[in-house]
């Protein structure tokens, strides 16, 4: 069985797909709300960093501002989940077949697309079963909780 490249957790079989579950948007929201204050933090653990050396350029502080903003989400969806979808227990996986993850493509198509919709995305998951948001539907995921 094929393993969750940042947990180590088992990933879902295709019978465990006839009996999955899928996240409340209370626990999406409050997911994405644990890894806000996540990306806030590294913020400004990089600005000390930054104030240690005399006159760090401009465009190092942009970079890694826009960098946190930009990669963090797509880069751990890929190799396994955000800090807040490990501790809600949810994943995004590909759709159909929910064993496999995204890949950093897909991955950062739904972080734009969530980005710039807002909650607009969310008006989606309670008028289908798998609870697929749009950002979802457009970028061929879909949130599982895990096992």
């Amino acid at each position: 069985m094929e393993k969750d490249l940042l947990t180590g957790e088992d990933l879902l079989s295709e019978e465990d797909l006839q009996t999955e579950e899928y996240p409340l948007l209370l626990d999406r929201v409050q997911s994405m709300f644990i890894d806000v204050v996540l990306i806030i933090v590294m913020m400004f653990v990089f600005a000390a960093l930054l104030d240690k050396y005399e006159h760090p350029p401009d465009w190092v502080r942009i970079v890694l501002f826009f960098g946190l903003w930009a990669v963090y989400e797509p880069l751990c969806t890929v190799l396994g989940c955000t800090l807040g979808q490990y501790v809600k227990k949810i994943r995004v996986r590909n759709y159909p077949g929910a064993s496999k993850h995204i890949n950093f493509f897909q991955a950062f198509v739904r972080y734009v697309l969530k980005t710039c919709l807002g909650w607009i995305s969310f008006l989606t998951i309670n008028t289908n079963p798998e609870k697929r948001a749009i950002h979802d539907y457009v970028s061929g995921s879909v949130m599982v909780k895990a096992k």
